[in-house]
């Protein structure tokens, strides 16, 4: 049997928490990129986005690496306070797949 984090939707579609992570790492992609003002660990969290942007093109995202990618990305962008309601999206998105298992 399988978990709630580790469900897929029958009949070839794609899993609404899979379509909501793909957007709000979209969309938060868009706002770093034009974001004017350059800061220290931009370059991880654009790395980091480009990571999340992997996962959530398979159908079944690695729920402890997308929590790890959340927290590099949220400690990159640290407090500027122009991506927070995009970190908080992805938070959000992330949170859809539930609890990682402890190992």
């Amino acid at each position: 049997m399988r978990s709630v984090e580790h469900r897929r939707v029958s009949g070839g579609q794609v899993d609404p928490r899979v379509t909501e992570l793909r957007s709000a790492v979209s969309r938060l992609r868009r706002r770093l990129a034009a974001h004017p003002v350059e800061f220290r660990d931009r370059g991880i969290a654009e790395e980091e986005l480009a990571a999340l942007a992997g996962l959530a093109a398979a159908d079944a995202p690695e729920v402890a690496r997308l929590r790890r990618s959340l927290l590099l990305v949220a400690g990159a962008i640290g407090s500027v306070s122009a991506l927070a309601q995009g970190v908080r999206e992805l938070r959000e998105a992330v949170d859809l797949f539930g609890r990682s298992p402890r190992g």
